[in-house]
């Protein structure tokens, strides 16, 4: 059987599990695979799952001005191969729309990729419809070859949709992880169900099962409450509406609240949490590997997440971090955005408030923490949930069926 290359922004990213678990599960499916990344990591740590994948990686220059010799030499190949023309074409339709340096950019990482595929790669496909899609797809024109994608958040509400039209079309097919996503793309695409729905779900084995005790905290002197929020300080993530809700808490009631994440907006956040009067009763432990999130679970009491839609359009999809929670029976407090009422029956296995609206926010955590009894009810009911709905394995043995036809 020949190999996949998939194609992906970076690697590894901590904040890209459900990426990395996807890879794994494909490998131990018995799916070859070479990883392309379109930059090298950043990050400062690795999770578990990243030190199991043996796929090879074939980093691209991040940009073309890194080695010119390298995209030099891939634009020769390119410009010597049958289907030049037709690739190129698709380029320069594209590049009338969208004229400007990250556009050139794609097209000769593509050349670079199409020029360095080993011939054992028969199919590509890529994560995310924007950049990496770009890349993948004239990639594909480039060499030959035929190209599927996986869509997740972020590279479908930020992308202009005359580029998601374009995409979706030429696509063999595609998946994406909720039903909203799917409902959209489909809309969309020329072809009806060319997309159809795989949620990631989760590998559970590194999650623990609830403990049998129970949490008895409830905010009173003597008995604070620990939350937890795991994810990345961007805007789509709501934590300056977070942190003005704690704000509004009773001063008498007791709480701490541990964040877990880095990003662009950590810095602005400390300082907001300062502005506030936060700082005591906040701990930002920045980018940390799963073992450290998992330790962190199992001491806290409840965990909030409180999402929202950017001003660019981005949101969350549905994000892993509520999934790990609610598996290790934590109640979880959450925003109606996107696919997350995909996930949370609010009053059955979590919290859910509306987006941005800070009071209702604030409301749902003062009742959360004064009561054990509910975040215990809610949790308990929320890892039998998610264990049972939301498995890795379907969608790993749907997407290793698909591929096995096709390599």
């Amino acid at each position: 059987m020949s190999r996949l290359a998939v194609v992906v922004k970076g690697y590894p990213r901590l904040s890209e599990t459900f990426i990395a678990q996807e890879i794994l599960g494909l490998q131990t499916r018995g799916v070859d695979q070479l990883i392309v990344a379109l930059r090298k990591p950043y990050d400062p740590f690795i999770h578990e799952v990243h030190r199991r994948i043996t796929a090879d990686v074939l980093y691209l220059p991040e940009y073309l001005k890194d080695d010119p010799a390298r995209v030099a030499r891939a634009r020769r190949w390119a410009h010597a191969r049958p289907e030049y023309a037709a690739a190129r074409a698709l380029f320069e339709a594209d590049f009338a729309r969208e004229s400007n340096a990250g556009r050139q950019r794609r097209w000769g990482q593509a050349c670079v990729l199409a020029h360095e595929l080993p011939d054992d790669v028969s199919w590509i496909h890529t994560h995310y419809l924007h950049t990496p899609c770009t890349v993948a797809r004239y990639a594909a024109h480039l060499s030959g070859r035929r190209w599927s994608f996986s869509a997740h958040a972020k590279d479908i509400w930020t992308s202009a949709e005359w580029d998601l039209k374009v995409k979706l079309d030429d696509a063999a097919w595609g998946v994406t992880c909720t039903r909203v996503n799917v409902d959209h793309l489909n809309a969309l695409s020329g072809t009806p169900d060319k997309v159809d729905l795989v949620y990631h779900g989760l590998d559970f084995s590194p999650f623990p099962l609830p403990d049998a005790a129970r949490s008895t905290t409830d905010g009173s002197a003597g008995s604070p409450v620990r939350l937890l929020s795991v994810g990345r300080a961007v805007e789509k993530k709501g934590y300056d509406d977070l942190l003005h809700a704690l704000a509004a808490l009773p001063p008498a009631l007791h709480w701490h609240f541990d964040h877990i994440g880095g990003g662009e907006k950590v810095e602005e956040l400390k300082a907001l949490g300062n502005r506030l009067g936060l700082s005591k009763r906040i701990s930002w432990k920045g980018a940390r590997p799963r073992e450290d999130v998992i330790a962190a679970a199992k001491r806290a009491d409840f965990f909030v997440l409180t999402s929202k839609i950017a001003k660019s359009g981005d949101r969350d999809g549905l994000p892993n971090v509520l999934m790990e929670a609610q598996a290790m029976g934590l109640c979880c407090l959450a925003t109606r955005v996107s696919a997350i009422p995909e996930l949370i029956r609010d009053g059955e296995t979590g919290v859910l408030v509306p987006p941005a609206d800070r009071p209702a926010i604030a409301a749902a955590l003062e009742a959360l923490i004064r009561s054990p009894e509910t975040r215990d009810r809610l949790g308990r009911a929320a890892a039998q949930d998610v264990r049972a709905r939301f498995s890795a394995d379907p969608g790993l043995d749907f997407l290793a069926d698909r591929f096995r036809k096709i390599l």
